[in-house]
């Protein structure tokens, strides 16, 4: 027998009952440690498995992080690099590829360095009408403002996590001004509050021209510019993390594995000029990152 019109609507009317779709749901499992709710599991549960072997904080789990601070981690890197028209071989994420290898390094060598997620959007120039790599596909700008906000937010997001040193370093040109002006403003805003977190720049880091020089003076390796946004330092560095990144295979099959006169292969050498490379780097930032850091005590 067919049910009611009015009694099928007041089936109907329940079913679609919030209040009455919330209690039919079954209760969560009780998790040892977990605050009542299951979503937000109290701060301080204890971690039950091993971590892992990395500096990078987007590979880590909280309590591995958290575990991590405890431990000394007490500083985080916040590299920015860019999507952009990077010349007819290297893909646009160029900028972002080299900060994977030298943020980790940097991580290392300070020893209780963890890094930050890797910022991709910066100003790359105007959006409407285009200029500079907006004119290319792929690129993606921020304006300046934008920029300044993300990196506030950031590095306001750090700070409440608990860590008491945040580096900027950016590997683009258009990065520098922006985060340059956040780090200042951050730290004399949380200097005047009385809060211990300071934000330091290191433009120091971001010394390509320097780095052109190094490389022909301590590995004798000189360049002739071949008018690409592409050079045997960027190519070099970005191998080191993925030979796919400058498509060495694809070049290689048309005679074009070379780069201002410089040949990118055996692809082992060019790794290991790379490791030369990124070492250098870090260590003029170390040393930079130390006198700013003896400068604001």
């Amino acid at each position: 027998m067919k049910p009611s019109t009015p009694l099928l609507f007041a089936v109907l009317a329940l079913a679609a009952s919030p209040g009455r779709a919330q209690t039919a749901t079954p209760a969560r499992p009780t998790v040892p440690g977990a605050s009542a709710s299951a979503g937000s599991p109290d701060p301080n549960s204890p971690r039950v498995i091993d971590g892992v072997d990395t500096v990078f904080m987007e590979e880590m789990t909280w309590m591995e992080i958290r575990d991590a601070m405890k431990a000394g981690k007490d500083t985080v890197i916040v590299g920015s690099g860019g999507l952009e028209q990077n010349g007819p071989y290297l893909v646009s994420a160029k900028h972002n590829i080299v900060l994977r290898a030298t943020t980790e390094a940097l991580a290392r060598k300070l020893g209780n360095a963890l890094v930050s997620s890797i910022i991709q959007f910066v100003p790359e120039g105007d959006i409407d009408p285009p200029t500079g790599h907006m004119k290319y596909p792929g690129s993606i700008s921020l304006t300046a403002a934008t920029f300044e906000a993300l990196l506030t937010d950031v590095a306001s997001s750090l700070k409440t996590n608990g860590f008491r040193t945040i580096v900027f370093i950016g590997d683009s040109g258009g990065n520098q001004a922006g985060m340059k002006k956040v780090a200042e403003a951050l730290s004399a805003a949380w200097a005047a509050a009385g809060a211990p977190t300071r934000v330091y720049f290191i433009p120091e880091y971001y010394q390509y021209p320097a780095l052109q020089e190094w490389i022909e003076r301590g590995l004798g390796i000189k360049q002739v510019d071949e008018g690409l946004h592409d050079d045997y330092a960027i190519s070099s560095m970005m191998a080191l993390v993925d030979p796919a990144s400058i498509r060495l295979k694809q070049r290689a099959a048309k005679g074009k594995d070379t780069i201002n006169g410089v040949k990118l292969q055996p692809l082992s050498t060019t790794q290991a000029n790379a490791r030369k490379m990124v070492e250098h780097r870090i260590d003029a930032t170390i040393e930079a990152l130390k006198k700013a850091m003896a400068a604001q005590k």
